[in-house]
């Protein structure tokens, strides 16, 4: 585990300005990143950090972005264009942040992998819940992205509460309950070794399990992988796409195929658009650390369509 960390610390790491413990967010600092206590149910001693930029949108988008294993909320927070493109576009950002000493989300425990059951999703539900008490947000509009190990927590927020996250974003991630583990390890080699493949129908299985009785509408999703990640390997770029396709009630089969650039090769399946239900997008040649493609993502979200009206209230 310490090497994996080391590995993904060494391919991830991203400057970042040294930060002081910020008072708790009252009243917020406009256009700043602010930490957030006391913001609900904890399980797991999250931190919160907010970035709400000087102008909002009319009814303001949500987005959770999470770190990769080894970061930490500011450190995405500086690494990553979230923040910049919520200044242009007027959406509020929530960066969760791990405190245990891998700093890797718990994606792979029992707890984690339950609807309501604990662990790191529940206190990332808490901070959606604290920012749509303070702010006017539309309750439609929230997302999820996500790094790595913030790339599974974003698999596993979309399976565990579609009823919340309208879409998300899996950059150099693995399918949701890949990492699933009974003898309290966080890591799963074999998973992200490449070596669990399942059938479209199984992954999907493990999704609608999560959530036993829902049936209603499924959170879209945006895949991220290069085809040379020694950290995560490949096979689970195409794992991915069978269980998110398949929650949708998808084939295999693309129905749109491009090259938005050099070494990009673009699917969609169930539409041929930019919100098509499942887009994935393979990178030729790269490794764990992919690019900043942040644009693109918010793009897939709908997020750059409305430019902001409304000037940032003080949190309550």
């Amino acid at each position: 585990m310490r090497r994996i960390l080391m590995v993904v610390a060494t391919v991830l790491a991203i400057a970042v300005v040294p930060l002081g413990r910020p008072a708790v967010a009252s009243p917020a600092a406009a256009a700043s990143l602010v930490e957030v206590t006391d913001f609900g149910a904890n399980p797991t001693n999250l931190r919160m950090y907010l970035y709400v930029p000087d102008r909002l949108a009319a009814r303001p988008p949500v987005m959770v972005a999470s770190h990769y294993c080894g970061g930490s909320g500011p450190a995405f927070h500086n690494g990553r264009r979230y923040a910049s493109l919520a200044d242009r576009y007027g959406y509020i950002v929530i960066y969760p942040s791990v405190t245990r000493s891998s700093k890797c989300w718990d994606v792979a425990s029992p707890q984690a992998l339950r609807r309501g059951g604990g662990s790191d999703p529940v206190g990332i539900m808490s901070m959606v819940g604290y920012v749509k008490q303070r702010y006017p947000v539309d309750p439609t509009r929230i997302f999820a992205v996500g790094e790595s190990s913030g790339a599974m927590m974003t698999n596993v927020l979309l399976g565990l509460y579609p009823d919340v996250i309208a879409a998300g974003a899996s950059i150099a991630g693995v399918p949701f309950a890949c990492f699933a583990t009974a003898n309290g390890s966080e890591w799963n080699a074999d998973c992200a070794q490449g070596r669990i493949t399942k059938t479209p129908q199984q992954w999907g299985d493990l999704v609608r399990g999560a959530y036993p009785g829902y049936t209603g509408p499924r959170p879209r999703m945006q895949i991220w992988h290069g085809t040379n990640d020694d950290v995560l390997r490949y096979p689970n770029f195409g794992e991915q796409v069978k269980q998110w396709t398949n929650v949708h009630g998808l084939g295999q089969r693309p129905v749109f195929t491009d090259s938005p650039k050099a070494g990009y090769t673009r699917t969609r399946y169930g539409g041929t658009g930019g919100a098509a239900p499942v887009e994935a997008i393979s990178l030729q040649g790269r490794g764990h650390g992919l690019p900043d493609e942040a644009a693109e993502t918010i793009r897939f979200f709908g997020l750059d369509a409305t430019p902001p009206t409304n000037v940032n209230p003080s949190v309550r």
